[in-house]
């Protein structure tokens, strides 16, 4: 298949609802089988999670992780369904993964106050690749009002190590989003969608105190609030602002009201 071909499958994942990315993801593979693999690769879709019975932990799934219909766990390194001849991390990077792992299981635990995450390394040539996953689900808000979202975020980064005490990091997020409540008063509402980001960082001091990991975790933690920060603010506020302008919360003669009542004090003020 031509590149051309691939970018028109790009557009048109981006032009449907990104709620329906997995449906509308398997019908494109169905019309164009041979982009399957850059199509799985090109694409985010929500994760899905496993569990590692023999580590009694739950883990991530995405392509990152998978060799062919098998998926690796990060907690012990193996594949379900078994695989022999599965791609594994080298030793010395198998120790990153895990010390990975351990970290942003804590970072999760402290932001997240739930859900599941993973992280996944293989080696490259100059460094390292990988990428952390994190996932949360909840059925009730705060305030107790029936509620379905999910928060999947994806960073996926690499590690170009220029010297034993200096590292390039390249690191693409995207957090898909995905909420839906339905109660009296407001009837069905879906809010979905997602955002990507990327960063480059040169030169950053690699040590004992300052290890990839660590300086991963930095980086992909002031993302995180970055991306938060814009979802809260921008997209929401400004669909908030939508809304007020398409319908008025207390109608046009409230506001003439309001309006002549400000004149009428500014008068007063004035003499």
């Amino acid at each position: 298949m031509s590149d051309a071909q691939r970018d028109f499958a790009l557009d048109l994942m981006r032009r449907l609802p990104p709620s329906d990315v997995e449906k509308n993801l398997s019908a494109l593979i169905d019309l164009v089988p041979d982009l399957t693999e850059d199509l799985l690769a090109d694409i985010d879709q929500p994760l899905k999670i496993a569990y590692d019975a023999e580590t009694q932990k739950d883990y991530l799934l995405c392509d990152y992780n998978r060799d062919g219909d098998s998926y690796r766990s990060p907690w012990s390194n193996k594949y379900d369904p078994p695989l022999a001849d599965g791609q594994l991390p080298s030793a010395a990077l198998r120790q990153i993964e895990l010390q990975a792992n351990n970290a942003f299981d804590v970072y999760r635990d402290l932001y997240y106050e739930g859900g599941v995450s993973s992280v996944y390394l293989w080696d490259q040539d100059d460094g390292f690749a990988g990428v952390v996953l994190l996932k949360k689900t909840a059925d009730v808000a705060k305030g107790g009002t029936p509620m379905k979202g999910t928060w999947d975020s994806i960073h996926v980064f690499e590690v170009e190590e220029k010297s034993p005490s200096k590292a390039n990091y390249r690191i693409t997020s995207t957090i898909m989003l995905k909420i839906e409540t339905n109660h009296a008063t407001t009837g069905l509402v879906n809010c979905s969608g997602s955002l990507t980001r990327q960063q480059e960082t040169n030169d950053v001091n690699v040590n004992k105190d300052n290890s990839h990991v660590s300086n991963l975790g930095q980086q992909i933690e002031k993302i995180e609030n970055s991306m938060r920060a814009t979802i809260e603010t921008i997209y929401f506020g400004r669909t908030k602002d939508i809304v007020g302008d398409i319908r008025k919360k207390t109608g046009v003669k409230a506001d003439e009201q309001s309006r002549s009542m400000q004149q009428a004090i500014r008068g007063d003020l004035g003499k």
